[in-house]
């Protein structure tokens, strides 16, 4: 039996995911968490074989709670399930210690089998991280300015591009408005860009959003 730990801030997310991992006669959720600190909380108990782990949430970010795990429970298997495109983090996520990297729109059953994969100690890579880690090796590919973003970053730009206000991006991800509109200040920088609706603009035409 291979005990599943599930790590997300959408009580929704976590039942539906607990409801179809039930199903599966070789997997049992035996924790949940809805942040990074009680992801740890869960670590702690040591009652998971397998964490499966939200990468955008509120406080401590994804990236940092694996750094965290990491440092106390370096041999277990941690798999990213994230609304962000393999593009954006997977790679660099893999070589901080993920064992794997899904988007949140795969195949259930996707997930089962990445699950079944790490708790044997292997990593499991998509075919397109697998590509992703191949160019990243050979050093092809010029990178587009939005993967040069940090996590919190790409978080603030895609919900400006949006259309939402600073106000509430601040209240969603529990920030000060000064430190949100720092967030877009250094986006608008980097992005080499001039304002929401050219954003917006990017973020279709790069087909980060619908």
């Amino acid at each position: 039996m291979i005990r599943v730990g599930i790590v997300d801030d959408h009580a929704i997310v976590r039942t539906g995911l607990r409801q179809f991992l039930s199903e599966q006669v070789d997997l049992r959720v035996t924790g949940e968490a809805a942040n990074g600190t009680e992801a740890l909380d869960l670590v702690r108990r040591g009652d998971v074989d397998v964490l499966l782990m939200d990468l955008s949430m509120p406080g401590q970010s994804g990236v940092d709670a694996l750094a965290a795990i990491r440092a106390r429970a370096a041999e277990l298997p941690i798999l990213i399930l994230s609304g962000f495109p393999e593009t954006h983090y997977a790679t660099t996520l893999l070589r901080q210690g993920a064992s794997g990297y899904l988007n949140k729109e795969c195949d259930p059953e996707e997930i089962v089998k990445a699950i079944r994969t790490v708790a044997r100690g292997r990593r499991y890579i998509t075919s397109q991280v697998a590509e992703l880690l191949a160019d990243t090796m050979a050093g092809g590919g010029d990178k587009l300015p939005h993967e040069a973003l940090s996590e919190r970053e790409l978080q603030v730009f895609l919900r400006l591009a949006k259309g939402e206000t600073v106000g509430h991006i601040a209240e969603s991800m529990f920030l000060s408005v000064k430190t949100v509109s720092t967030y877009r200040t250094r986006v608008l920088e980097k992005l080499k860009l001039a304002s929401n609706s050219d954003l917006t603009y990017y973020a279709l035409k790069n087909g980060l959003i619908q």
